[in-house]
């Protein structure tokens, strides 16, 4: 897949999937755009001093104003890839109204705004890419009990890919998710220290199923929400 001469924007792309993309995404020859808010996560960013990454320091993606800028201020713009959001699990009975909007505005509003802005700019360059970060309870809700805030965003990411994918396929523009299970990461890890780690899939097998939907050679597929579930 080559990306060369290419700007793909990657939001999120400081955290464990987003580190494993990046450097697929250098190694393709793309040039890397990482908004981050907090301050901690340049330096400690593998790619952070890399001459093919931007980092543009203190976005909130769920802020309006802040992702127009953002987007107003790239070169050019071939793929918008949104990795970007959080997680939270509690019973409905102990979710508040703010926790419930924290989840929408970190998963779904996060990637509406840059799903809006990205549409703008690959419309007047002819084509693009786009991809959303859905999840396994997006897909099968039951799964999702006990997580229900977190469920719905991510439902509404799912959605969103679907509806976008139809809306702009006419203009070159190929939209689609990946709905990863849990996958193997550190913090994961961590916090389920008696499972499988085996069968979850691989933060880097995630990001190879990223790359392709992100790239030329993907000329057919859209409005899918790719299941990355590993063995579980």
């Amino acid at each position: 897949m080559n990306f060369s001469g290419r700007h793909v924007i990657v939001t999120g792309g400081t955290g464990a999937l987003g580190t494993a993309l990046v450097g697929a995404l250098i190694r393709a020859g793309a040039h890397c755009h990482v908004p981050f808010i907090e301050t901690r996560a340049s330096p400690h960013f593998e790619h952070a001093q890399n001459a093919s990454v931007t980092l543009h320091a203190q976005v909130d993606l769920s802020d309006d104003a802040q992702v127009t800028k953002l987007y107003a201020a790239l070169p050019s713009l071939w793929a918008s890839i949104h990795l970007a959001g959080g997680f939270a699990a509690s019973k409905i009975t102990d979710t508040s109204k703010a926790d419930l909007m924290q989840m929408i505005d970190t998963n779904l509003v996060s990637a509406f705004l840059c799903s809006r802005e990205a549409v703008k700019i690959m419309t007047r360059g002819g084509s693009g890419r786009v991809v959303n970060v859905a999840a396994r309870p997006a897909l099968e809700p039951r799964s999702g009990a006990g997580m229900t805030a977190y469920t719905v965003s991510k439902a509404g990411v799912a959605a969103l890919t679907a509806a976008l994918a139809e809306e702009v396929v006419r203009q070159d523009i190929l939209v689609n998710a990946v709905a990863p299970s849990v996958m193997d990461t550190a913090a994961n890890r961590a916090a389920m220290p008696k499972a499988d780690h085996a069968k979850w899939p691989k933060v880097d097998e995630v990001a190879a199923t990223i790359l392709f939907l992100a790239s030329p050679e993907n000329r057919v597929t859209r409005g899918a929400v790719v299941q990355v579930y590993g063995k579980t």
